[in-house]
Order: C-alpha cells, then structure tokens, then sequence
C-alpha cells in the first residue's frame, strides 16, 4: 500500500522518530500577561479584557506544542469561563458563566493559566503558563428608580418669614454606580405653588405665607437619578403656616352647653397659655362668671321671702314690705314689678312711685335690736347727685315732718337714720349711719342687711361685713301724739306744706324687703339669702399643686389663681368648671371673662396676653308637670258637716309630678319605674279657693289643725274665699296636710252644695298644678234610710191610731166636735214622738261621729290647739256645739226639733 505515492511502510517510519523528536519538540511553556483587567456589564455574559487574552508559545510553529489548548480560572466559585478561540494564534475570551448583578457584587479578582496542547494529538504532556491575576468590574444599568425614605413629609412655616429651607426631602437608587445610584435633581409636581426645590431636596418659599389666606399647602414632590431615570411615585408634602407667635391662652372653647343636673362642668379641658418663650417669672388669672342679667344677679331660689327665711332658718316675726300684689297686701298694687324672671317678684322704682304701708302690717315693736333686709339695684342718678333716694322711710303722718327712722341712697352712699325718742334719754345719740361702697351704684344686685344693735349699727353687703365710716349724732325727737306712716319708695311729707305728698323718690330696683323686730339677723342665715346657686368651681380640687394659689370671691362668680409655674397655671386652668344645683335652673346665656397678667423677671409686666370672652349655655331644664288626682265628688251626711271635725273633701286626694325626658317619654317622679331617675320637688304654696259665694262665718268654716303642720316647713291662713297653704316642703308633706283641711257647715240644711278649687305651685308660680274642682253635698234622706225600721214601727203605730178615726162608716154617730178633739190629740201624739225620734237620731249621729273619730287617727281634734281661728260671729255655732244642754233653752221649739231647717 502506499500512501501520496509513498511507501506505507515509510510512513510509519517517519512517524515513529517524530515520536520520539516530540518531548524534545514542547520544550517551552505558553506565556500570558502577568495581570488582566476587564470590564462586563450586568446582565451580558463577555468580559472586555485590557490587554486582550492571548497566550504565546516559543515552540510554534510546532504543531501541537506551539498550539494553545486551554484557559483555566483558579478562585472561588468565580462565575466566569475562559474559552480558547483560536489554538494558534493563542487569542481567548472571557466570558460570564451567568448574570452578572452589579448591585450584589461589583467586582472580581481571580487566577487564569494557558495551556499548550501537549507533544503530540492526544493532548498528553499539556505545558501551563505561568499564574496571571484578573480583575473585572461589573458595569452598572440604570435599572432602579429613586425611592423617597419618607412616606411623607410635614413642615410648619411662620407667616411672613422667607426661608432658606423650610424642610428636606431625601430619595435614593438602588443602583450600585454613582452614576445611577445618585439623586442628581428634585422637581415640584404640583403647580402654582409658593414653594421651590434645588437638587439637594430643600424646600424653601417665594413668598410670604399668610395664615389667614391658607393655613395648610399639600406638595406633591419627585426625583430624578443622574442617569435621568425618574422617581415611580411622588412623594407628598404638608407644610403648615403658622401664625406669627402671639401670646395668648389656645384650645378654647367660645361656647360651652351645660345640662342641668350634671354637677360640675370643665370649661376650658383643653386650653394652655402660649407666651412665646418669654422668660416669665409669675402668672395671674381671673375667670369672672358674669350673671347679672339671671334674676336677682344670679340664678337664686325664687321661692317667695317667707319660704326662703324658713328654709335658711332666720327667725320667725318678719314683716314683708314688698308681698306680692293680692287682695290683704293692696298697697304694692301701683308698683310697677318685673316678674317675668324666673318668677322672681321684683318692683322697679322710676323716681315716681312710693307705697304706704298699712298701719296694721307696720311693727310697733322696734327696740333696740332689730333687722333691714332689701335686695336693691341701683345706679348713679345723673344731674340728681344732690336729692336723698328714699327706700323706706317712717315719718311723721301730719302736722310735722320728722323722719324717725329711714334707709335711704345720698351720692351713691347708703345712709340709715335711726332718731330715738326723748322718753329713752335726754342726750345726743347716734342717728345717722354712713357706708360709701361701690355695689350702691353699680347698677348690679346686692343683698343689703342691717343689723341694729343700738347704738352698734352694722352693713352686710352680700354677706360681707362694712362698718359705718361715719355716724353722726342728734338729739332726739319729742315725743308727741302724730301718728307715723311707713313707706317705700319715697318718704311721705305729711307736714310742713300745703298738700301732704311723697318726697325723696328712689330710682332703681327692690326686692325681698322687711323688717324684723326685736332680733339681729345671724351671718349664716344672711349667707344663706343671698347664696347663688351657680357659679364657678374648680374640678379635682386635691389634684392642684402646692404652687397654685386660688381665691374665690363669696358669690363665687370670680376666680383669681396665681402660679410662678406656666404648665401648672395650665392645669389648674384646665380644671376651672361651672356648677348650677338648682334643679330647675335659669336657662339662657352666662358669659365669661378671662383676664390675664404675666411677670417677667425683673419686669413688671413684660407680656400681654388678650382677653378672652366665652359663654355658658345653660340648656332648658325638663319642665315637671304637677297633677293634682282625687275623688271630685263628696257626699255625705249632715251629721258628718255638723260634726265637730267636720269632713275632710281632700283625704283622698294625691299629688304627682311628672318630667318629659329628652326622648319625649314620660316618667313619674313618684312612682319608680326601672331605669328611670326620680324627680322629686318641693312645692311651695297650695291653694284652696271657694267657688262662688264665700263662706258664711255664721254656719260654716274651712280649717287645718296646727298639728297638721308640725314638723313641716308650712304655714296657713285661711279667710272666707278659703284657705292657703304655704312654705317650701316635699310633695308628700302637701299631701298630708292637705288631707287634712277640714270642712263643717253647722246648718247643712241650707246646703245644695260648696265646690272647691285647688291648684299647688312650684318655684313661685313658675310652675303650676292642674285646677282640681271638688264638689261637697249632702245626702238626701239619709236618716231615714239608715231607720228604716224603726220609722216603720212608728208608721204602724200611727197608723193604728189614725186608721180608724179615717174610716167613715154611714152608721156613726160621733160629732164633728169629736172629731176635732180626736184630731187634736192624734196631732199632738206625733209632734211628741217626731220629738222622740229627732233625740233617737241626734244619739245615733253622735255615736257615729266617735266611731269615726276613733277609727281614723286624723280626725282626732283639739280645737284648744288651732292656728287658724274662725269669724267672731260663729261663736253662737261653736257654743251649740261644744255645751248643747245650755243652748237648748234660747231654741224655740221648732228649732230645737230642727223643723226650722
């Protein structure tokens, strides 16, 4: 065989000394650079070397061992590959086994070795070069957006500051390259706004904010990086304008609701004061609650001036000289009055109006200790400085025109004149008692009381004691045999001029005013008079710090506190409440007035802070309706009228209130219901009025037993038109003296019938019961239905007496004179035994009426004991009554029997 024309055998020849020349042949090993550096970007897969990778190898061109076979990377688990491209040349690449993340790796550092291809095809006797270092950095792709480190951003600005920098937004970039991973610039969104951005985020604004035009700006803000690659969302900005630091008190309320029954009420839970960093020292505060516009200048009781003495416990014997017009007290009828607050009876005096008071109501037994009580409001007079404003003056009634005592307003200075008479003592004495206060002309209501302990005289304004700054002496006054006249309003010129007339007329407002002989008032019970029912207070009193110093004024309307510490006059402010513990209080409007005064060190006053004016809303209260329930008809016998206690129209009769909730459900303030709040109040006056003709003193009387009052805040007076009861007590002491009253009508025989009408009354007619109407009449025919019997038997034996004389039989010879005589007799038997039966029955009425009286415990009667007297002219009746056997011989006959009825 031969081979190109060659021998085979040749060949193989040639090839075995080749053989045996190769180890001689690959006697170099390939060479490369010492260090490579490369670049790759994230996500390709071929490394861009500098220098290029190529291995050279001394023994080319030989076949073989001049050829490069292979590339191999020495490191750890380095994601990279080199690949020969061609064997001759040497030339290889370097290329990413996989992707290549910039963001987890930047960089790599390894070791590459070449590879010659051995001796021979097989690859045996491989030569390496020597260890080249390879360093690659992985380029960076602007693959993430900027991201905001805040959700969201806030800022405040002070109006009419231009800043710098009014905040700082902040993104960043995931990406791992400067060039992508920085914020190169920040943009606005949102258009036509005040505010501006550079390229480090900063905010700052164009112009001078308002706090008035805007209060706060939404912003909407992004990023770019410095590849341009935009932020995916905007990020927003509130910046809130801040009005310029005034101080002052913040996070109040103008207007507070207040509901009654609710007890104390914090006004101001939330508020501080903002002095704006100033270096204080001291603060001062003064709440004044302002109510002079409620009533009698705050929300009292309006009960009248008898109930409230009782209830504040004064002494008994007052005379009021302001009652309430009515047809006993005639002499305030000409006054001009102002009830419509509250029932709250008040008299305004124009400068034209007086009244006299009745001789009879007037006291005669003023001694030496004695008592002057008014509520008055008053003001100046301009242009009459110079004219005395008499409020009650006793002077002479003729001839004269001595003034013997009086209360009077000279320049805005209270004056009491007290003139004594000579019979006392023949020397000069005190007469005249001078106060100069404030309250006398400041057109508000005080509660004035003077206490005479002659010769100490002594003022209680308000329950607060003023001594006289001046008392004049005099002689005093000859006794003579003028009688006096007490008036009010003025004082009454009986003398000394042509036409007796009032002089000296007061201008202003009276209430409540009476004397009180014989006793001084006591501080206490003046206290009590006069006390409001509302005003301020201070919530957790024993939470306050040692450092706060409070004084209330005695009305508690005013509060001042005094702090060094600004967060502890903070919370004592918080803690500053209104209290009204009436139940039914005044509703409408109160206002508050809060002064403030800060001290600085070393400084008197070194900030001012603006007053604040708040109000209190004092809701409507749940009116009660009073209902007035019982039998309204009563009937019975003559013998209960004619009895000694009478009948009682109103022993059934029971009183209840009743209070619509704010759901407009009803609920009785008498009987429990579950859930439901009781609503138990006092009455302060029932009436019982005669309806149609008044009562006849000579046959009849409406009456009460004192026992019936006692241990009761309640008086009565009773006159023909009926009977009253009054003084501030529970419902159920009402009900039980009311059944009580009792009526007796000793000839019921000229009785068709007497109707009642009842009415009760809470808070001085504020609120009024229902008109309950009774009617009481007799029983027709009682007696003889209660005798039946025995009127039967007395029939059959009348009958066997007249029926045969009624027989007329044509056989009779009796005369007509005869018949007469019998008639005669026969009449005279009946008039003898109606006379038996009216005893028999007269008996029998008695013995019921001592029944009753022991069965019922109320009908036990002392008339020894009775506060409520009956007309002089039913002594005849009251004489029958109590000694029938002595009355008996002035009757006639007819009478007697009661034939006359």
């Amino acid at each position: 065989m031969e081979m190109l024309g060659v021998p085979f055998a040749l060949v193989w020849v040639v090839l075995g000394l080749s053989c045996i020349l190769a180890g001689k042949v690959n006697k170099h090993k390939p060479w490369i650079e010492t260090s490579y550096h490369g670049v790759i970007t994230e996500n390709m897969d071929t490394v861009l070397l500098d220098p290029p990778l190529v291995a050279l190898d001394k023994d080319a061109p030989v076949p073989y061992a001049g050829e490069i076979c292979a590339f191999k990377i020495h490191g750890q688990e380095a994601p990279f590959e080199a690949v020969v491209l061609n064997r001759t040349s040497g030339e290889g690449v370097l290329r990413a086994k996989g992707p290549v993340d910039c963001e987890t790796q930047k960089e790599y550092t390894f070791i590459i070795q070449a590879y010659d291809c051995g001796a021979e095809a097989s690859g045996a006797s491989w030569k390496k070069s020597h260890k080249a270092v390879v360093h690659i950095q992985v380029d960076d792709v602007n693959e993430f957006s900027p991201v905001f480190r805040e959700p969201m951003y806030h800022a405040s600005a002070m109006e009419g500051k231009i800043y710098d920098s009014i905040l700082q937004v902040e993104a960043w970039d995931q990406d791992c390259s400067p060039q992508y991973s920085q914020i190169c610039n920040y943009d606005i969104v949102t258009s036509n706004t005040p505010f501006a951005i550079d390229r480090n985020g900063n905010i700052r604004n164009t112009e001078r904010l308002s706090y008035d035009k805007k209060q706060r700006y939404k912003v909407m803000v992004t990023a770019f990086d410095c590849g341009q690659k935009r932020a995916t969302e905007s990020v927003a900005v509130h910046i809130d304008v801040k009005p310029v630091c005034k101080p002052g008190w913040q996070g109040w309320n103008k207007q507070v609701d207040y509901e009654p029954g609710t007890g104390s009420k914090q006004l101001f839970p939330k508020m501080h004061l903002e002095t704006c960093d100033g270096p204080l020292s001291a603060v001062r505060a003064m709440v004044e609650l302002q109510t002079s516009h409620i009533g009698k200048g705050c929300d009292r009781e309006t009960y009248s001036e008898k109930s409230m003495q009782k209830l504040c416990g004064a002494a008994s014997g007052s005379t009021d000289l302001l009652p309430a017009p009515s047809i006993s007290t005639n002499w305030t009828a000409s006054l001009l009055t102002d009830s419509g607050r509250d029932s709250d009876l008040i008299f305004n005096f124009d400068g034209r109006q007086a009244a006299n008071v009745p001789e009879q109501v007037v006291p005669q037994n003023l001694t030496d200790q004695f008592t002057i009580a008014t509520w008055m409001k008053h003001g100046p007079s301009p242009g009459l400085r110079a004219e005395k404003e008499t409020l009650l003056c006793n002077s002479d009634k003729t001839e004269m025109n001595r003034h013997h005592y009086s209360l009077y307003v000279h320049n805005c200075r209270l004056v009491f004149l007290l003139r004594r008479d000579f019979t006392q003592v023949d020397t000069f004495r005190p007469a005249e008692f001078h106060w100069k206060l404030e309250q006398i002309c400041d057109k508000e209501w005080h509660y004035y009381v003077i206490n005479v302990e002659f010769p100490a005289v002594t003022l209680f304004v308000d329950g607060v004691t003023y001594e006289p700054y001046l008392v004049t002496d005099d002689w005093p006054i000859h006794p003579s045999s003028i009688d006096t006249q007490l008036t009010v309003g003025a004082c009454w010129q009986g003398g000394e001029v042509s036409t007796p007339r009032f002089t000296q007329f007061f201008r202003g407002s009276l209430s409540g005013l009476t004397i009180r002989p014989g006793r001084i008032e006591t501080q206490k019970v003046i206290s009590c008079l006069q006390a409001c029912k509302e005003g301020l207070d201070i919530h957790s009193l024993e939470s306050l710090g040692k450092d706060i110093k409070f004084h209330f004024n005695p009305a508690q309307s005013v509060l001042v506190m005094e702090g060094e510490d600004l967060e502890s006059v903070n919370t004592a402010m918080a803690k500053v409440s209104y209290i009204n513990s009436r139940q039914f209080p005044t509703a409408g409007l109160r206002q508050l007035h809060i002064t403030t005064t800060v001290q600085c060190f070393g400084e008197d006053i070194c900030i001012s802070i603006p007053d604040i004016k708040a109000l209190v809303m004092v809701l409507p209260p749940s009116e009660p309706r009073i209902t007035i329930a019982g039998s309204d008809q009563l009937v019975r016998p003559a013998a209960d009228l004619r009895g000694s206690m009478g009948v009682a129209p109103f022993k059934e009769l029971r009183i209840t209130s009743t209070v619509t909730k704010g759901d407009g459900v009803p609920f009785s303030a008498v009987v429990k219901l579950p859930g439901v709040l009781e609503a138990m109040h006092n009455l302060d006056y029932c009436d019982v009025l005669v309806i149609g003709e008044e009562l006849n003193p000579e046959q009849e009387s409406l009456e009460i037993h004192h026992s019936s009052l006692m241990g009761k805040h309640l008086d009565a007076t009773n006159s023909t038109s009926g009977i009253s009861i009054y003084g501030v007590d529970s419902m159920a002491h009402y009900e039980e003296a009311l059944r009580q009253v009792r009526y007796r009508n000793w000839r019921p025989a000229t009785l068709s019938n007497r109707r009642f009408r009842l009415t009760c009354s809470e808070l001085n007619g504020r609120y009024t019961s229902n008109e309950f109407n009774l009617e009481v009449s007799l029983v027709h025919n009682a007696a003889p239905v209660e005798h039946v019997n025995h009127m039967a038997v007395q029939s059959q034996y009348m009958r066997s007496v007249h029926h045969p004389l009624m027989v007329h039989s044509v056989n009779s010879h009796i005369s007509a004179a005869t018949v007469v005589v019998v008639i005669c007799i026969a009449a005279l038997v009946c008039i003898v035994v109606l006379g038996i039966y009216r005893l028999h029955s007269t008996h029998q009425d008695s013995s019921k009426s001592e029944e009753d009286g022991a069965k019922d415990p109320e009908m036990d009667w002392d008339d020894s004991t009775l506060t409520i007297t009956v007309n002089p002219m039913e002594v005849r009746g009251h004489y029958t009554k109590e000694f029938p056997e002595k009355a008996l011989p002035t009757l006639g006959l007819l009478e007697w029997l009661g034939l006359n009825d």
